[in-house]
């Protein structure tokens, strides 16, 4: 399960709002990019390369979107394109991540961490923890989705000590959980979740709320602490039926039946997948179908 948007990509998208000085075409690019309406991006960033083709802003805005559209190729010369323009140390950082994110995105890890690796070396060199933060994040989703836990876990922990509010300290602590669970290490996944769901409901939306109590439940079952799955699973899934978010409660439905499942009440596991399934059809939702479908897989 994952949120719409990676918190990583968010920040990432933030910073560019609002520190990263653009043309106009290229900032409307870069509020069309992260709309995901890469059609209307696109033709932002060439009227600006039209006025300017050294626009380095443009060509990083063209190279998101390319990537965004799975033209890696496109993407990367774009970026290089941009790289020419520039001279100092962020604008080099910005380049090595966005450049890290269109490698991971096709899948080519190692070259995403040596992006990765060449965005983080210019951090500390212009001392920016935020953007350290960000490269040892990135860092730890590409090893994460590699199979490298103790790597992905390494990175998660070295971008933790650098977070700055409860938001990113949630995110951190995720993540933590999240490589801790790969690991088969259940109780130091339940400390971190536990953690990340402490900062969620202090500081964060009603959807990294809801996905943290879901990995809660998650963790309690993997732990063997059914009771208490099933209680916080409960919990937010009236929460969601409250708020209105089917996402979440049919989430909820499935991590539930693998509880029910886990301790014999297959009669009950199957009624709650039953559910998930439901909504996910009434509110036309494929991926969730697709998810609801992976996570029940061989439950009942």
């Amino acid at each position: 399960m994952k949120l719409h948007k990676t918190l990583t990509v968010i920040a990432t998208s933030l910073f560019f709002n609002t520190i990263y000085a653009a043309s106009d075409n290229a900032s409307a690019c870069s509020k069309a990019y992260d709309q995901t309406d890469f059609p209307a991006a696109l033709s932002f960033a060439n009227k600006a390369l039209d006025i300017n083709k050294n626009d380095k802003e443009a060509l990083i805005c063209q190279g998101r979107v390319y990537s965004g559209q799975g033209k890696l190729d496109d993407a990367i010369k774009s970026f290089n394109l941009a790289e020419k323009q520039v001279t100092d140390g962020f604008d080099k950082m910005i380049i090595a991540l966005v450049s890290g994110h269109a490698y991971k995105d096709a899948g080519l890890y190692e070259q995403a961490i040596v992006s990765y690796e060449q965005s983080l070396q210019q951090a500390k060199s212009i001392k920016s923890k935020a953007f350290e933060r960000v490269a040892y994040q990135s860092e730890g989703n590409v090893y994460l989705n590699s199979g490298k836990y103790q790597q992905a876990l390494d990175s998660y922990l070295a971008g933790s000590a650098l977070t700055a509010n409860d938001n990113e300290r949630g995110e951190s602590f995720e993540s933590i959980a999240l490589a801790h669970h790969k690991l088969n290490q259940h109780d130091a996944a339940l400390e971190f979740q536990i953690k990340a769901f402490m900062m969620h409901e202090k500081s964060g939306t009603l959807d990294q709320y809801a996905h943290a109590s879901i990995e809660l439940g998650r963790y309690y079952a993997a732990a063997k602490n059914y009771d208490r799955a099933e209680r916080t699973l409960n919990k937010i899934i009236k929460f969601a039926k409250e708020q209105g978010g089917a996402y979440y409660e049919a989430y909820g439905y499935c991590i539930l039946a693998q509880v029910k499942a886990a301790t014999g009440d297959s009669a009950t596991a199957k009624t709650l997948v039953d559910q998930a399934k439901s909504i996910a059809k009434n509110s036309h939702d494929q991926a969730l179908a697709e998810e609801i479908e992976k996570e029940t897989k061989g439950l009942i």
